[in-house]
């Protein structure tokens, strides 16, 4: 088992929280963490709603069913019986003990009303994502509280390969995927995920039998990763309505295959383009889903640079929840076309810029977008930082730097 940084979190909210959920996508290690805390307690009790046993006994009584729970208890997948809530609720009303239940979920609650709306005021929410790069070397990134320290980040130097930085990418962060060291098998594991997802969840949580066009616009939506969302130019490439394909795209991520970065608005919001950017959640299912191996991306390098973008915004998102400063993570793009590949912004209103670029050597251009924005809002922009592939921290100014992409999860 790899140690999951979110995991003192989850067991903080237990001691006072009568009712924590653990969401993420399937396969992300969401049970077997939840098996791990709940093992901690002499009286934990483990039901998996997969079993078909106990997901019938749960939607035939479910007041029942939720009042036959002693002691602390994890009721996985609890996606599959969105009824559930409404009895957890009435139980958590009778007794708010914490730590009563661990619940989780491989569907955000957040996108399905009946299921949010039940257990506001009385529920902690956390995500478990794919393992982060910092998991997978057994840390706990520090690099977005670096990015809002004072002074300049610290010097480091990478020693990751180009060649080593793509087999991370190609590997993502879901664990059997990762532990698959045969690529063949790899994209096995993945085109066998996918179409678990696609047949099986999705078909639940919208309860439509055909749903055939699904798998095309999850390819189409890999070859638009990183990307401003245009719903017409999609809708036209799939001969799709908009309605039905804004529809379909709420249930990918509702499942955690997609997920929308937003535009930052701040101050300039008349002067900024709306339209989220799309990102995948995993940047080894993005790269299976366009066929891409390494061998493909050494001949044809233009791939990178939109996989290098999804793997750095999602290596964020990940550190995000064991991060002090808490930043909400945004895209940057003017009328003008002036574009920041991310904007990070803390609770001060601080800014943090940074621009991915898939090569070696810089120059003073690839500052030009972060220069603007520091000239624009001088007391706001905190740091500018451009994360590439070489291997030296170098200074572009007081508050511009030049960092390798490892710098991530090294920091």
């Amino acid at each position: 088992m790899f140690p999951r940084n979110v995991a003192p979190l989850i067991t903080t909210a237990m001691a006072d929280t009568p009712v924590v959920l653990l969401q993420g996508p399937r396969q992300s290690g969401k049970s077997t963490l939840a098996k791990a805390l709940i093992g901690e307690h002499r009286d934990g009790r483990y039901l998996t709603l997969d079993d078909a046993t106990v997901l019938a006994a749960a939607v035939a009584d479910a007041a029942g069913f939720v009042r036959g729970l002693t002691g602390p208890t994890v009721l996985d997948e609890i996606q599959r019986a969105p009824g559930l809530m409404v009895a957890i609720k009435a139980e958590i009303d009778r007794d708010r003990r914490p730590g009563r239940l661990l619940l989780t979920g491989s569907a955000n609650v957040l996108m399905l009303p009946k299921v949010s709306e039940s257990l506001a005021g009385r529920m902690e929410l956390h995500a478990l994502l794919p393992l982060s790069q910092g998991e997978l070397e057994g840390r706990s990134e520090g690099f977005v509280d670096a990015l809002f320290a004072s002074g300049a980040l610290p010097a480091l130097r990478g020693t990751l390969d180009k060649p080593a930085l793509v087999a991370r990418i190609l590997a993502g962060g879901y664990p059997e995927a990762v532990a698959r060291q045969i690529p063949r098998r790899r994209r096995a594991w993945f085109d066998a995920y996918v179409t678990t997802i696609l047949h099986r969840d999705v078909r639940d949580i919208a309860h439509i039998e055909h749903l055939t066009q699904v798998p095309r616009l999850l390819a189409l939506l890999a070859a638009r990763m990183a990307t401003l969302v245009n719903h017409a130019e999609i809708s036209r490439s799939l001969d799709l309505p908009q309605t039905t394909l804004k529809r379909y795209l709420a249930l990918l991520q509702t499942v955690f295959l997609v997920r929308e970065l937003p535009a930052w608005s701040g101050n300039l919001s008349k002067r900024l383009v709306k339209a989220p950017k799309l990102l995948l959640d995993d940047s080894g299912l993005a790269a299976n889903l366009l066929g891409l191996d390494a061998g493909r991306l050494d001949a044809e390098p233009s791939f990178l640079g939109a996989l290098l973008e999804n793997f750095v915004a999602i290596e964020l998102v990940k550190q995000l929840p064991w991060s002090s400063t808490r930043p909400q993570v945004f895209h940057y793009r003017s009328h003008a076309g002036q574009e920041i590949d991310l904007l990070l912004e803390d609770a001060q209103g601080r800014l943090v810029g940074i621009e991915i670029k898939a090569r070696k050597t810089l120059d003073g251009r690839d500052f030009r977008a972060l220069r603007d924005l520091e000239t624009d809002l001088p007391e706001r922009f905190h740091r500018g930082v451009v994360l590439y592939t070489g291997s030296e921290t170098v200074s572009f100014g007081d508050r511009l730097q030049a960092m390798p992409v490892e710098a991530l999860w090294r920091l």
